[in-house]
């Protein structure tokens, strides 16, 4: 019986989820013209899959961490603010500036790092929003419980801060990837919009909705 209450639940909890996958899904096969049957979808950029999973791995980490470390405070930072103000646009010109000519094109490496400082700050910053208010408790408890409660409201929210924001990166990325002349993943999404490949945009969708599903299957409402 309770299993039944859980499963019922979770049913109603997640159908306004796959309500917009499935409006996405059913955009993507309805795609007017006929472009996607003269033209033919790129090939899957299959170098930039690696690059891109450290990437993500590497923001899903440093994040919580650096949010976990500072606190709710975080999100009133000064500096964080003024690192999370330029666009990626200027990040990606900062680096073909800095970039040393004798090193050669930057390539997946340097865009790498430019992906990690245009996203970074902002992130950090939308982790710590997040986290409960610390006065006066837990910090009447001791640096522990602050530590404790940190660490429960990251890892709470970590599954579905990951679901929700990676469509942001997978866009924000096309602009890296134009400016530094890397074909990556953002680019392969892009032109498949452009080209109405109407398979390839399926693939993408239910491969977000996937990772969106997992994300809410584990980590259950507490009711």
């Amino acid at each position: 019986m309770a299993l039944e209450r859980t499963v019922k639940s979770t049913f109603w909890r997640m159908a306004p989820g796959w309500m917009v996958w499935v409006s996405g899904l059913g955009l993507a096969l309805a795609l007017p013209g006929s472009t996607w049957k003269s033209a033919t979808p790129p090939l899957f950029p299959w170098e930039a899959l690696g690059p891109s999973l450290l990437a993500v791995a590497a923001l899903s980490f440093l994040a919580p961490l650096l949010a976990w470390r500072g606190g709710p405070d975080l999100a009133r930072h000064r500096s964080l603010a003024l690192l999370e103000a330029p666009p990626d646009l200027m990040w990606a010109a900062l680096l073909l500036a800095l970039w040393p000519s004798a090193w050669g094109p930057p390539g997946l490496g340097g865009w790498l790092a430019a992906f990690l400082l245009a996203s970074l700050p902002s992130e950090v910053r939308w982790l710590a929003q997040a986290i409960p208010a610390e006065h006066p408790f837990p910090q009447a408890w001791g640096s522990a419980a602050v530590r404790r409660v940190r660490h429960l409201a990251l890892t709470r929210l970590w599954g579905r801060w990951v679901a929700a924001r990676l469509p942001i990166w997978l866009t924000a990325t096309l602009v890296l990837e134009r400016v530094l002349g890397v074909p990556g993943l953002g680019t392969d999404w892009m032109t498949r919009v452009a080209l109405r490949d109407r398979a390839g945009l399926t693939v993408w969708i239910l491969a977000l909705a996937l990772l969106w599903a997992l994300s809410q299957t584990w980590d259950p409402e507490v009711s």
